[in-house]
């Protein structure tokens, strides 16, 4: 693997047990959403009914989990979901799925088929390793208001994962800044997929797996780097 990713002592200790996948692509073929990977977002919504059987997302217990840990560093989960339960909502919903582009469908897809916090970053965009750690507060995160670019801090205490430029995600995996997202010029990328208790390490393994899997079938040739649970 050729990105650093570290998780602080004090996010280890405010979550027990989170661990974190990656998936390593470079040679990548992005492009606009197409009609399979459209299928895939589909798929998935029908997927994420099955498993939550008339349950609301947060009701999933991987998701309540994220909750209380949401909670724990300030953050109002009803407010400001995880990655995982905001696009569940909006699977289940008459809304439906984005379609944005080929990768960040392929990673949604999963992300709602496996009720699962997934992200992706443009390696040729991240500056250093990336770090997940807990906030002092006055960390740059780059992002766009009314069209324009503005410069917001996270909280004192909020978990959020940065480079050596700023931050790149608030809120843990809440949202994602600009800087470092996937496009349709992006070639190489690192995908994040992210679990607590009680969601079983092998369930985010197999995510995982058919991310990388996912990722072959749409870009041939691809080499990709599946990394194994970091806890």
């Amino acid at each position: 693997m050729t990105l650093s990713l570290t998780v602080s002592d004090e996010v280890r200790v405010l979550a027990p047990g989170f661990t974190h996948l990656a998936v390593e692509a470079h040679g990548l073929v992005n492009g606009p959403s197409t009609d399979a990977s459209s299928a895939l977002l589909d798929d998935a919504a029908a997927r994420l009914a099955v498993r939550l059987d008339g349950r609301a997302p947060h009701e999933d217990p991987h998701m309540a989990a994220w909750r209380e840990v949401y909670t724990a560093f300030g953050a109002k989960p009803s407010r400001t979901r995880n990655s995982a339960e905001a696009l569940a909502k909006r699977a289940l919903s008459g809304a439906g799925l984005p379609r944005v582009n080929l990768l960040v469908d392929l990673y949604n897809a999963i992300s709602v088929a496996h009720l699962v916090p997934v992200g992706g970053e443009d390696l040729d965009r991240v500056r250093g390793g990336m770090r997940l750690v807990r906030a002092g507060g006055d960390e740059d995160f780059v992002t766009v208001a009314a069209g324009d670019e503005v410069v917001e801090h996270p909280e004192a205490g909020e978990v959020v994962w940065c480079d050596d430029t700023g931050v790149t995600c608030r809120r843990w995996n809440w949202r994602q800044g600009p800087r470092t997202r996937l496009t349709e010029e992006t070639v190489s990328a690192i995908f994040l997929l992210e679990s607590l208790p009680p969601m079983p390490v092998a369930d985010a393994e197999r995510a995982a797996t058919e991310l990388a899997e996912l990722l072959e079938k749409f870009s041939p040739g691809a080499w990709i780097d599946l990394v194994p649970a970091a806890d």
